[in-house]
């Protein structure tokens, strides 16, 4: 993140702790707990240890689905470039079960398979798939005709279009597609570690705070993931698109 994006997007973090902050002189502490206490649950949690198995379990599940995801929806995206009808049937059906949000696969998934790790990776993989999948989708309908008909014409075969020619003019395409799969991947997560029977994650520790009525830890909870979001997707996430497309960044060219 540059120093012209890092200034607002601070400014943005404080502005949000300074409301919390101005909220909580008027509230009892047992219903908005303020910033420095929240703070200091979250330092007694780390200090304990299951709270950072709770983290370490999410992102297990978070580790397995998401690049799943990724993977899928980038090679069948990228297949759907070679022949349209296969676009088309790829096309029909994101369009149909992307209709269906993720987090109600989760009872059939139970069902079918128990409580556990699995229906939460599932959901992941559902949710950051079709992002993905139409992302690239869209890049291979949007590359040069021209290219296409150069590399034909110097006898290049399938192989070669999807390698020299597809894959290239995609990769901003994945870039972008792996941005948007994200969020998803990552609210879908936290929604089915709720809701999912898991015993242990974000989800499952900011639900078990929300029925014993623990206010601190529902905000420490909100804070981590908000927290970590934050940084998986506007630093690490945006640091990689920049290093993988650096040439649209460079040379006044800066798009994002």
């Amino acid at each position: 993140m540059k120093g012209d994006r890092r200034v607002p997007f601070l400014l943005a973090i404080a502005t949000l702790f300074l409301i919390w902050e101005g909220v909580s002189f008027l509230l009892p502490p047992y219903l908005l707990p303020d910033v420095p206490h929240v703070f200091a649950r979250l330092w007694e949690e780390i200090r304990k240890g299951e709270f950072l198995v709770s983290l370490g379990n999410s992102f297990m599940r978070l580790g397995i689905g998401y690049p799943l995801a990724c993977f899928l929806g980038g090679i069948l995206g990228l297949f759907a470039g070679l022949s349209k009808r296969f676009a088309h049937y790829l096309r029909s059906i994101i369009t149909i079960l992307q209709s269906i949000p993720p987090i109600t696969w989760i009872p059939f998934l139970v069902i079918l398979f128990g409580f556990g790790n699995l229906p939460i990776v599932i959901v992941i993989v559902i949710a950051a798939f079709f992002p993905m999948a139409l992302s690239v989708m869209n890049g291979t309908e949007g590359v040069e005709r021209t290219h296409l008909e150069v590399a034909r014409v110097m006898g290049a075969s399938k192989k070669e279009l999807l390698t020299r020619v597809y894959l290239p003019e995609t990769l901003p395409s994945f870039i972008t597609g792996a941005q948007v799969a994200f969020g998803n991947a990552w609210r879908s997560l936290i929604a089915a570690e709720m809701v999912g029977g898991a015993a242990s994650g974000l989800g499952w520790s900011i639900s078990y705070s929300g029925e014993i009525a623990d206010m601190s830890g529902v905000l420490m909870n909100i804070v981590v993931i908000g927290t970590i979001a934050s940084f998986l997707d506007h630093v690490l996430l945006e640091q990689i698109k920049r290093r993988l497309l650096h040439w649209r960044y460079v040379a006044g060219g800066e798009r994002a």
